[in-house]
C-alpha cells in the first residue's frame, strides 16, 4: 500500500473518466507517524512492519494496564505521547478522556455538552465512534450528543449539533479529517445528511441530503482518477461524493440493509463489504451517476462481515463472516476464493473488532478478546490464539512496536 504522501494540486481529470488508479488519502506530515484515525494512518489496518508481539495476555508482555471508566466501544487514537478515547457513563454522559502514552496515566476528561440518549442496540454504545486528531484538537461524532472538538489540554473548542439521531441501535460511524475539514455522515429514518465542518470553528461548509435511511459505517477519502472523493458505503448502495461541495458523484447498487463496514481499497478497486454476511462489492474509480452496470469488476455472493471492516493485505482481502466465525481470504483483483476457516466457536455476531495486516500475519478479534493469528498467505494456517480474558469490542492502536487495546473496562499497552 502507498505511504506517499498526497499531492495539493493535480491535474485535472474528467469525473467520468476511465481509470484503474485507487488510494486511500492518507494524513500527511506527522500524521502519518502515528494513529491519528479509525484504523491508523493507512485507513484500512495495514501496519508497517516493525517490533510488534505476536503473543500476548491479560499478563503477558504487558507494558501497562489501567482502568477506564464508563462503557465505550471506539478505538484508541495516538498522537505522541497522549493516547484519547471516548466513554459514557451515568445515562447519556459523553465524554472525551486522554491518557499519558508512556505510563496510561489518565491526564483529563472532557464532557460533552449534555444531551439525549438515543435508542441502543446490545452491542452499541453512546461512545462508539472513533476520534480523529490533526495533532492540535480531538475530533469526536457522538451522535445525538453532536459533533465535539477539543484540544489538547482537554478545553472545548467547539461543538455541533445535527438534532436527535433517529436511527433504530444509536450511532456508530467515526468522524473523516480532510484537508481542515470534518466530515460526518448519519443516516437515519429521518433527515439523512452528510456534511463537512471547518475544522477550527465547527461552521457547516456543506450539508447534502442523503435518501439511505439505515447505516453505521465511516466515510473514506479517496484518489480516484486524479480526483478527490469522499466514500460511503451504507444501506442498498455505495456512493462518492465530491468533498469541495458535497455534490453526489456516483453510485453503485448492491449493498444490503443493513451496513457498517468501512471500505477499503487496493489492486486498482474500491471494496465494500454490507449486511448480515452480505455480498463483497469491488467497485472499479471513476465514472458519474449509476455505475452499477460498469464499475462492479466482481462482487461474492455472501459470507461478509456485517460489523468487522475488510483488510486489503499484499494481493489478498481477508473477511470475516461475523455470523459464522468464518474467515475468508480473496484474490483482491478477481474475487476467486483463496481458502476460509472457522475462527473458534461459532457465535452470531461474534466479532466486531476490525482485523490488522503486520508483519507477514493477520489479526482477527472476536467479542471474548480472543485473537486469532493467521499467517497472510494463500493458505489457511491459525498459528495460535491470544486471549484477554475480558471482552473486546474495539479495534487496536499499533505505534512504536506497541499494541494499544480497549477492553470492556481497560486500556492495555502490549510490547515486547
Amino acid at each position: 500500500m502507498s505511504r506517499r504522501s498526497v499531492c495539493l494540486l493535480a491535474a485535472p481529470v474528467l469525473w467520468g473518466a476511465e481509470c484503474h488508479s485507487v488510494q486511500m488519502i492518507e494524513p500527511e506530515g506527522e500524521g502519518r507517524r502515528w494513529w491519528p484515525r479509525w484504523r491508523g494512518p493507512s485507513g484500512q489496518g495495514v501496519v508497517e512492519d516493525g517490533p510488534y508481539p505476536d503473543a500476548w495476555s491479560d499478563a503477558k508482555h504487558v507494558r501497562w494496564k489501567v482502568e477506564v471508566p464508563g462503557r465505550g466501544h471506539s478505538s484508541p487514537v495516538v498522537w505522541r505521547d497522549r493516547i484519547f478515547l471516548t466513554t459514557s457513563e451515568d445515562g447519556p454522559r459523553r465524554s472525551v478522556l486522554c491518557f499519558q502514552r508512556h505510563d496510561g496515566k489518565l491526564l483529563w476528561r472532557t464532557d460533552a455538552p449534555a444531551a439525549a440518549g438515543e435508542k441502543l442496540y446490545w452491542k452499541n454504545s453512546y461512545a462508539s465512534g472513533t476520534p480523529v486528531t490533526d495533532g492540535e484538537r480531538v475530533y469526536t461524532y457522538f451522535g445525538s450528543g453532536g459533533v465535539v472538538a477539543v484540544d489538547f489540554e482537554g478545553r472545548a473548542v467547539w461543538h455541533r449539533s445535527f438534532g436527535m439521531v433517529t436511527l433504530y441501535h444509536g450511532s456508530g460511524g467515526s468522524p473523516l479529517l480532510y484537508r481542515g475539514r470534518l466530515v460526518v455522515y448519519q443516516d437515519q429514518r429521518e433527515g439523512s445528511y452528510i456534511a463537512a465542518l471547518d475544522c477550527a470553528t465547527g461552521k457547516v461548509i456543506w450539508k447534502t441530503p442523503r435518501q439511505e435511511q439505515v447505516g453505521w459505517g465511516t466515510p473514506v477519502a479517496v484518489r480516484a482518477c486524479g480526483q478527490d472523493q469522499i466514500i460511503v458505503s451504507s444501506q442498498d448502495r455505495v456512493t462518492a461524493y465530491n468533498p469541495a461541495d458535497g455534490r453526489l458523484v456516483w453510485w453503485a447498487r448492491g449493498n444490503t440493509f443493513e451496513t457498517t463496514p468501512t471500505p477499503v481499497v487496493g489492486h486498482g478497486l474500491i471494496f465494500c463489504s454490507s449486511g448480515r454476511a452480505g455480498p463483497t462489492l469491488a467497485i472499479r474509480p471513476g465514472g458519474t451517476g449509476d455505475v452499477t452496470g460498469t464499475h462492479i469488476a466482481w462482487q461474492s455472493p455472501r459470507g461478509s462481515p456485517f460489523i468487522p471492516s475488510p483488510l486489503v493485505y499484499g494481493p489478498y482481502l481477508y473477511l470475516i463472516n461475523d455470523m459464522a466465525a468464518i474467515a475468508t481470504c480473496l484474490d483482491a483483483k478477481t474475487g476467486n476464493m483463496v481458502w476460509q476457516g472457522r475462527l473458534g466457536e461459532a457465535q452470531r455476531e461474534g466479532f466486531s473488532s476490525s482485523p490488522i495486516g503486520v508483519n507477514g500475519k493477520v489479526f482477527f478479534t472476536n467479542d471474548q478478546g480472543e485473537t486469532f493469528v493467521l499467517a497472510a498467505g494463500k493458505e489457511f494456517r491459525l498459528l495460535h490464539v491470544n486471549r484477554f480474558g475480558e471482552k473486546v469490542l474495539a479495534s487496536p492502536a499499533l505505534v512504536d512496536g506497541v499494541w494499544y487495546w480497549r477492553t470492556e473496562k481497560h486500556l492495555y499497552a502490549i510490547a515486547s
